[in-house]
């Protein structure tokens, strides 16, 4: 198994990928949609050296998974996208992201939904704010979402209505701080501590 983890960044630093708006959108991989430049020219600075790497330690057939929190959880999203599209014979087995911000347009996440099927797997704790950017419709996620509730328990689906309350409860949860609630659960502790708890 080889594991390809992409570092994450600060909420603070993470708005610095996220500001320009003026800015056009990236090529998608394989000519296929776009993406949000930032994220695009970030991946760029990487991927030869991520194809690379993977070309040389694939040798026995083994399994590769891509993940990443926050920024990293963005290239590794667009990583495997672009290995589904341009090196298919480096495709990745498997996705998982955590605190992932929206990557791509519509015609992207579509591809992804049908390479990837149930193989890419992104979570969302109950009201981290990056995952609401950057805003739609110009960006969106690929399907699959595993929504930490603000109990810690992991969810595969949730209703809207019960998503909505979810997030209040979240959001009220500490009274002195209530704002501050959007940016705590981003932490990739609040992510570790959640996930551990689901596996006890």
């Amino acid at each position: 198994m080889i594991i390809t983890g992409f570092r994450g960044t600060e909420p603070a630093q993470i708005r610095d990928w996220l500001s320009d708006a003026t800015t056009p959108p990236w090529p998608g991989p394989g000519k296929t949609g776009y993406i949000h430049y930032g994220f695009g020219q970030a991946l760029d600075s990487v991927f030869p050296t991520v194809k690379d790497a993977l070309a040389d330690l694939r040798d026995n057939d083994q399994s590769v998974w891509f993940t990443g929190h926050s920024l990293g959880g963005a290239l590794a999203m667009l990583a495997g996208c672009r290995m589904y599209l341009e090196e298919p014979r480096l495709q990745a087995d498997g996705i998982y992201t955590y605190g992932q911000p929206r990557t791509c347009d519509r015609l992207l996440a579509a591809s992804c939904n049908r390479g990837f099927k149930d193989r890419l797997h992104r979570y969302v704790n109950n009201n981290d704010i990056v995952p609401q950017l950057p805003p739609e419709p110009a960006y969106t996620h690929a399907d699959t979402l595993h929504y930490i509730d603000s109990t810690g328990r992991v969810r595969s689906s949730m209703p809207l209505l019960g998503s909505l309350t979810d997030r209040v409860k979240g959001a009220t949860a500490d009274l002195l701080a209530p704002a501050g609630d959007a940016l705590r659960d981003h932490a990739v502790k609040q992510y570790v501590t959640a996930l551990e708890k689901n596996l006890a």
